[in-house]
């Protein structure tokens, strides 16, 4: 069985993933960077992108690494990546941030409100797996998000390790060259 889900530009969505289905990402336009997080059934394990970092003793994902739980356990596995170059240092962008970089925070569409909305939660700060979000570590430590490597119709796959409710935010950032200056849609496609 195949199911579709778009999301929206600047919006959110969440659905229900079980044990053993693959997860598809599609940049649809390209350019376009998609906040992931996924939480238990039971709210008691989430993804950790600093727990993924640890475990897999890397800044970036690859095509056979894991993406863990806060508790140490997989929730997913990379199965398939076009990209090879995604996020998992920066929190989903919030009011806050659009404060301090920008001063635009009161309204602006974010995936901290676009994931909470979805999943029906109240979390203060979600550090999800920015998806074909670009940025570049330099040795001195700082760091700089550059515009996305993901073409139109690129895409990166898992199959889930759990069973998990998944929340995917296309970012709102149109402000700094994260979503290459331009939000756009988000594709996903489930599989048996």
């Amino acid at each position: 069985m195949k199911t579709e889900y778009t999301v929206p530009p600047r919006g959110g969505i969440a659905f229900d993933v079980r044990k053993g289905q693959t997860v598809t990402v599609i940049d649809v336009e390209g350019g376009q960077v998609a906040d992931f997080f996924a939480v238990t059934a039971d709210g008691k394990e989430f993804l950790s992108a600093g727990v993924t970092i640890d475990c897999n003793e890397s800044l970036n994902l690859a095509v056979g690494d894991y993406i863990y739980s806060n508790l140490y356990n997989p929730m997913f596995r990379v199965l398939y990546d076009d990209v090879g170059r995604h996020d998992l240092i920066h929190p989903c962008c919030r009011k806050e941030m659009y404060d301090f970089f920008y001063g635009n925070g009161d309204g602006h569409p974010n995936c901290l409100d676009n994931i909470n909305s979805a999943l029906g939660t109240d979390m203060p700060a979600v550090q999800p797996l920015n998806i074909f979000m670009n940025t570049k570590a330099f040795a001195n430590g700082k760091i700089k998000v550059m515009p996305p490597l993901s073409k139109a119709g690129d895409k990166i796959m898992f199959i889930a390790e759990t069973d998990v409710r998944i929340a995917v935010a296309a970012c709102s950032v149109s402000e700094s060259d994260c979503n290459g200056g331009k939000c756009t849609s988000i594709k996903i496609i489930v599989r048996d």
